[in-house]
């Protein structure tokens, strides 16, 4: 095979990835646009659940749960191409983390990094898509269950990425409702339930942390997104510029083909007039 034919093959492998590359980038974008619908709904029940219970603790502030031992939940990627998007956790996670703090690691490209961490206590596949994240909270909240139960892990701190932010996220869900706005001044009533006081308050945490981890899967998905269509965009620059240079190099060769080929015409014309 001469060296322009291996140039030509080359030049149409690199152009598969690249439409490969491409649909990748595409469907990100898309997810992107469908996330940011979902996280408008989302913001808003975690707001009005946030809202309902600053208004119940300011008549109610025996019921606020103590800050007892923390577990570390910590949200990465599922999938590659998406830059240093694991690396970050990693760092945060080992400047932070006290080791008596039992660590739960979503997303198996996390995971994979996680496996000889001696405090991780659970590992759990990550939601590659919005549609993905409700089978993983089924899987992830009874796990955090029995971590309170069998190492009395009262408290839950996220470590996750947020679009819009360089450093890493970090979220304090149990005890809930410490990183609320303050209640609502014109409150000179508690408010009237349907349940015992003890027993709303349950429900409420239980709905809490549900709809919490439902916007904090979301914002990560939805940062990973974004990363991985920045790092798409810069890796499909740097293949169209290769493929520019192949391209002069496989024009360069084949006009010399030509150029060789002209000259082997006019050779066997010279021999065929002197014989």
């Amino acid at each position: 095979m001469s060296r322009r034919h291996e140039l030509e093959q080359r030049l149409r492998k690199l152009g598969e990835i690249g439409e490969i590359m491409r649909s990748m980038k595409n469907l990100a974008l898309m997810e992107t646009r469908k996330l940011a619908r979902f996280l408008d709904i989302q913001n808003d029940s975690v707001l009005m659940i946030e809202t309902a219970a600053a208004d119940f603790l300011q008549f109610n502030p025996h019921l606020a749960l103590p800050s007892g031992k923390q577990a570390l939940l910590v949200i990465g990627s599922e999938r590659g191409f998406c830059g240093d998007f694991n690396e970050e956790l990693l760092n945060a996670l080992g400047s932070d983390h006290s080791p008596d703090s039992p660590i739960l690691g979503v997303g198996g490209k996390l995971c994979t990094r996680l496996e000889k961490h001696p405090a991780l206590a659970g590992q759990f596949d990550g939601p590659t898509v919005a549609e993905d994240v409700p089978k993983t909270l089924n899987q992830l909240i009874p796990a955090i269950g029995r971590l309170q139960e069998t190492q009395e892990c009262d408290g839950l701190t996220v470590l996750h990425h947020r679009s819009g932010i360089e450093s890493i996220a970090r979220k304090s869900l149990l005890p809930p409702f410490t990183e609320n706005a303050a209640p609502d001044p014109k409150l000179h009533h508690s408010p009237l339930l349907n349940l015992a006081p003890g027993q709303f308050f349950a429900e409420l945490v239980h709905h809490y942390l549900f709809a919490a981890l439902h916007e904090i899967f979301y914002t990560s998905l939805m940062a990973e997104n974004q990363r991985r269509i920045q790092h798409l965009e810069g890796a499909i620059q740097r293949l169209e510029e290769k493929n520019e240079i192949l391209a002069r190099k496989s024009r360069t060769l084949r006009q010399e083909e030509i150029t060789e080929e002209i000259e082997v015409i006019l050779l066997s014309v010279e021999g065929a007039g002197q014989g």
